[in-house]
């Protein structure tokens, strides 16, 4: 098993839900669940991890709250260097809808103060050489951002593949956006996007199409995914070769972080040198048990899930 680690945004996630219609200013409605959970791409990523039973590390920063001790609680040990902000914890407020889609309400918090050398501080290269990182919360960690180039250079010196997820980008895919996005996949071994980021970022309509113009400015040898929600997911190997896998039908309680939980499951394949379309397949079937679930459960472990994928 290759080394895994994550690196971005932990913060505190509230869901709340069904809202069906958007209520008018100055009312109030009744929904009929709630949940205070841990959340953040990272954050949703490495809790996933931790039900799988994968072994990782986490480098992430929290507010000086309750709220930022609950977060720390919350992952033990491998919380114990995470650097407590003089800031209150970032909050994002998740507002669900019946057909599956989610309102967010988030605050700015305590992710705009990471930074590269809090990330040096805690993550130890040479465990993690040969491994992979995931890179998560681009648009949301603003000084670790503006030295992602930084972090580049420390991966490739510990030989650490970088997968990127950045996530939505507060101001839209605005072509500023756009173009970071494509410059930071220079540098990336395997981008990890659903399919409108896919299309929009390269201009093409056709996911595959759009994966494999992805592919053309990335290293030789890097991997792209597309994530499509109830249509499964796609990827392009290292060769251009493709592989596409279905999503199972499921009773959909909240999406809210199913793009950062298929990461894990996808991950944890990779990094166990599972073949590509099983990565695809554990990420898939992770993801689905994640959001048709309530409280959330991620399933089997991972060791029972490839013996599943395997038959």
């Amino acid at each position: 098993m290759r080394p895994l680690a994550v690196i971005g945004n932990v913060n505190v996630d509230l869901i709340l839900g069904p809202a069906e219609p958007w209520p008018k200013a100055g009312t109030e409605i009744i929904v009929d669940h709630d949940e205070l959970r841990v959340g953040g791409c990272a954050g949703n990523s490495a809790l996933a991890w931790d039900a799988l039973g994968v072994d990782y590390a986490i480098a992430a920063n929290v507010g000086n709250d309750q709220f930022g001790t609950w977060l720390k609680e919350a992952f033990g040990e491998r919380s114990r260097d995470w650097p407590v902000e003089a800031i209150g914890s970032t909050l994002s407020v998740g507002i669900t809808h019946p057909d599956g889609e989610r309102t967010f309400f988030t605050t700015r918090g305590h992710l705009p103060l990471f930074s590269f050398d809090e990330v040096r501080s805690m993550l130890d290269g040479n465990a993690l050489r040969g491994g992979i990182a995931l890179l998560a919360g681009s648009f949301l960690t603003d000084a670790l951002t503006l030295a992602y180039d930084a972090f580049f250079d420390w991966a490739d010196a510990h030989e650490i593949a970088v997968a990127l997820d950045t996530g939505w980008p507060l101001e839209g895919w605005t072509e500023t956006n756009r173009l970071r996005t494509l410059e930071w996949l220079k540098r990336c071994h395997c981008a990890l996007f659903n399919e409108v980021e896919t299309t929009t970022l390269t201009g093409r309509s056709d996911p595959a199409e759009a994966a494999r113009s992805l592919k053309a400015g990335m290293p030789a040898g890097a991997i792209v995914v597309v994530k499509r929600g109830p249509h499964g997911a796609l990827a392009l190997d290292r060769d251009g070769k493709e592989f596409a896998v279905d999503a199972p039908g499921v009773a959909v309680v909240d999406t809210i972080g199913a793009g950062d939980v298929f990461n894990a499951g996808f991950l944890a394949a990779l990094a166990a040198k599972m073949p590509l379309e099983a990565c695809l397949r554990t990420g898939v079937t992770v993801a689905s048990e994640a959001i048709s679930t309530l409280p959330r459960s991620y399933g089997k472990p991972l060791s029972a899930l490839f013996e599943d994928i395997r038959q």
